[in-house]
């Protein structure tokens, strides 16, 4: 149940980077980044009820060899990260096109969410989204310009998708770790995603952003758009690979740091 909740978590954000690609083609980027708040309410409400069943795993475990048992259990859970972001990556032409008339459709409707809801879930428009699932192809790629992507943009994303896939999980460890101050180190995952969270909006999103509003602008292409896409989608997939290496050494950090806090 945890592994579906955090597969579910990862593969609407790894989708949130088709939002921009959707709402550039059809012209409409507002529309489409308040339909998405829809997704990311599901996402986060799919976080938060995963916390406590993530926490109940350390209050269930054996008391021989538990740090093995945790570590195992968790490595299984960042695991399930990286399904989720693979599964969001197949699903990236499918949900653009899906999305894109979902989006045209919010106009006509007039901002009406649950009239979208109530006319999305008609027969006739679940036969007509059928049409347009489909998995990635290498023409999918065409026109894409790999020397485009700027590596320090990709690396960054690399290492913020490994803090915020470990950030609760290492915390909890290190609550192990560190007994005597195990409630200093849980509370701490909160300040760890937190810091995750302003550096992805202060130094991702912005530059993916301008280039959406070029393309509406026509001041710029949708093919750099969609290589840009393409690429944070890929350092997202590295990044939870990356969160499997830095989940003890982060634990370990944290049980280290917390001495400092109290």
């Amino acid at each position: 149940m945890i592994a579906l909740f955090t597969l579910i978590i990862h593969s609407i954000e790894t989708l949130a980077y088709s939002v921009r690609l959707s709402g550039a083609r059809v012209k409409l980027l507002a529309s489409a980044l308040s339909l998405f708040n829809v997704m990311v309410m599901v996402s986060r409400l799919a976080n938060m009820m995963q916390q406590p069943f993530t926490g109940s795993l350390i209050d269930n475990a054996p008391k021989e060899n538990t740090l093995g048992f945790v570590e195992s259990q968790y490595r299984i859970l960042i695991g399930s990260a990286t399904l989720g972001t693979i599964i969001g990556l197949l699903l990236l032409p499918t949900f653009i096109a899906v999305f894109s008339r979902a989006i045209i459709h919010l106009a006509e409707e007039r901002g009406s969410i649950p009239a979208l809801v109530k006319k999305g879930f008609t027969l006739s428009y679940l036969r007509r989204a059928k049409k347009h699932i489909h998995l990635p192809r290498y023409t999918y790629l065409k026109d894409m310009s790999w020397r485009d992507i700027p590596i320090k943009l990709f690396s960054i994303n690399i290492l913020i998708t490994a803090i915020y896939t470990i950030g609760v999980l290492s915390a909890l460890y290190a609550a192990l770790l560190v007994p005597e101050r195990a409630t200093t180190a849980v509370m701490a995952s909160g300040l760890i995603n937190g810091i995750a969270t302003i550096l992805l909006i202060v130094f991702i999103d912005p530059k993916i952003s301008i280039l959406a509003d070029d393309v509406i602008n026509k001041k710029g292409n949708y093919v750099t758009l969609k290589s840009a896409s393409i690429m944070m989608v890929t350092s997202r997939l590295l990044g939870t690979l990356l969160a499997q290496v830095l989940f003890i050494p982060g634990a370990k950090y944290i049980a280290w740091f917390t001495q400092f806090l109290i």
